[in-house]
Order: C-alpha cells, then sequence, then structure tokens
C-alpha cells in the first residue's frame, strides 16, 4: 500500500491509500476518488514533504515526538482517527460480500425486494452513487479504497 496526499478543485487537502501509483490513476480517471469534505472528484495528488530522519546528534528530548500540524489538525490524532476508521471498516467488509461493479444492479434488486438484503461493498461511479441516494436506496462511501479480492495477495 502506497499512501499519498490528495486535493481537490477546492482546494481541500486529505489522506488516500492505494495499491500502487497506477491504481490511484486508475480510480482517479474512473471518477471513483471524491473529497470527503465536499464530495468533488476533481482530485490530484497533492504535493508532499519528504520523510528525512533528522540528524542523531542534535539535541533535544528523546522521550518527546515532534507532531506537526495541518489545517488546525493535529497529524498524529489525524492518523490515529483514521487507524480507528480503518480498523471498523475492515469489520464491516469482513461481515459484507464484494459484489463489485455489479454493486448498483445487486442494490437496487435488494431495495426492490427481487433478492435477499444482505451487507455488500462494491464500485459505483459518482453518478451512479447519487442516482441511488435520490432513489432513497442506503448506501454508505467507504473513507478508504477497498483493494478488491482478487487483486489481493
Amino acid at each position: 500500500m502506497i499512501v499519498f496526499d490528495l486535493k481537490c478543485g477546492a482546494d481541500h487537502v486529505f489522506e488516500g491509500w492505494f495499491g500502487s501509483s497506477s491504481d490511484f490513476e486508475a480510480q482517479r480517471v474512473k471518477g471513483m476518488i471524491t473529497c470527503p469534505l465536499c464530495g468533488d472528484t476533481d482530485v490530484a495528488k497533492a504535493v508532499m514533504a519528504p520523510n528525512v530522519a533528522s540528524k542523531g546528534n542534535r539535541g533535544g528530548s528523546k522521550d518527546k515526538l515532534p507532531v506537526a500540524t495541518s489545517g488546525g489538525i493535529e497529524v498524529e490524532k489525524a492518523k490515529a482517527f483514521m487507524a480507528a476508521v480503518a480498523k471498523i471498516q475492515g469489520e464491516i467488509l469482513a461481515k459484507s460480500q464484494w459484489v463489485g461493479r455489479d454493486f448498483d444492479t445487486k442494490a437496487r434488486a435488494m431495495d426492490a425486494g427481487e433478492v435477499e438484503k444482505t451487507a455488500i461493498h462494491g464500485e459505483v461511479t459518482q453518478e451512479e452513487a447519487k442516482a441511488l441516494i435520490e432513489d432513497g436506496i442506503e448506501v454508505m462511501p467507504l473513507p478508504l479504497p477497498v483493494i478488491p479480492p482478487e487483486k489481493q495477495n
């Protein structure tokens, strides 16, 4: 997995996890990456600061970690929050079935009573997600990327 700082057209900066740079690009082209703050799909990689280790001979307390802030949010708290989100999302996904690009069709069939309602997860375009919501079908975007089972190790 690789993490990128992403930026939407409204200048919101957020983090995204991907299997590779090409996975990011494929999802971006399909409009599958949305800003968690405004829903914008005009998303690109943001400039990231390199992670450079400091010299070991510099003074300072060894028992305190430096904490950076970004937009008023403490980075360490944000990372802990994202780890908690990832854990909860993992628990939800473990109890649901991956349906891939058939998500729209299966969600509509469950809503119409054509098939038994079960927990599913998959992929839709932003337009498909909006149509499901407008039709009163309960869906929830996943905050972290999901790697399809066929692409997992």
